[in-house]
């Protein structure tokens, strides 16, 4: 199971956590893919930590927070508004309204409004999230369907029809275009099959490590001989961000 389709499938507790116990034994990050065995103890300065201690420190240390990370995704994932974001944020801090109020330039009964609408989001992602389990348990047939359904990316700009995906659509697609090495015999001109593509490519970049445009293109130049092509449809689809100035690529 990919990082994507494994941080969607995480319940919401451990999408608070940021973390899942795998099958494997081992906690495995949900922001990055990092693993720690739950059979080891590891070393943090002149103290020795469990498994899952580990973890919490990594998250801590990489990630910032799940809030962080949380608040940071697309908002077709969040359905927030930049200023419902931004009372979040001072919110998580611990603001009062008062100064959130002031931060912000807006009244105290402005930030009252939204803590009403939040309380009526929650109730409302409460009964859609109690709807779809009464389905997926009456439903087999729906269940089955969803399940062969891929996860869309996290830095997916825009979802729509394009990401109607199914598993034995990626089969088709890797074995029309790409080779057993991983590299593409050609680029296909289908969005759909653009994006089934752009997402194989995108595995050979390591999550919350940086690159630079050189080691982008390395790795690129052993794909596709236009290299160039596929780094700009990587950053275009939201697979990789980067600096404006293209010093630093990571995976968005």
């Amino acid at each position: 199971m990919d990082l994507q389709t494994k941080f969607w499938d995480a319940d919401i507790n451990e999408l608070e956590l940021g973390y899942v116990l795998g099958e494997n034994k081992a906690y495995n990050c949900l922001v990055c893919g990092e693993l720690f065995d739950s059979d080891e103890i590891f070393q943090v300065g002149d103290k020795f930590v469990t498994a899952k201690r580990m973890m919490e420190i990594h998250i801590q240390m990489e990630h910032g927070s799940m809030f962080e990370h949380l608040i940071g995704l697309h908002k077709n994932y969040t359905s927030l508004s930049d200023n419902q974001r931004e009372v979040l944020v001072r919110m998580h801090k611990g603001y009062s309204d008062k100064e959130i109020a002031v931060d912000l330039g807006i009244t105290e009964s402005t930030i009252r409004n939204y803590r009403f609408k939040f309380k009526e989001k929650e109730k409302q992602a409460k009964a859609f999230l109690a709807i779809m389990g009464t389905l997926n348990v009456k439903e087999d047939n729906t269940k089955a369907i969803v399940s062969q359904m891929i996860t869309p990316h996290k830095g997916a700009t825009q979802l729509d029809e394009r990401y109607n995906i199914t598993e034995q659509d990626v089969k088709k697609a890797i074995s029309a275009h790409m080779d057993e090495n991983g590299g593409l015999k050609s680029f296909p001109s289908k969005e759909k099959k653009k994006i089934i593509l752009l997402r194989e490519i995108a595995k050979n970049f390591k999550a919350g490590k940086s690159y630079n445009e050189k080691e982008i293109n390395r790795v690129l130049k052993r794909i596709y001989d236009d290299y160039a092509l596929i780094r700009r449809y990587l950053i275009q689809y939201g697979f990789l961000d980067r600096k404006n100035d293209g010093s630093g690529y990571w995976v968005k």
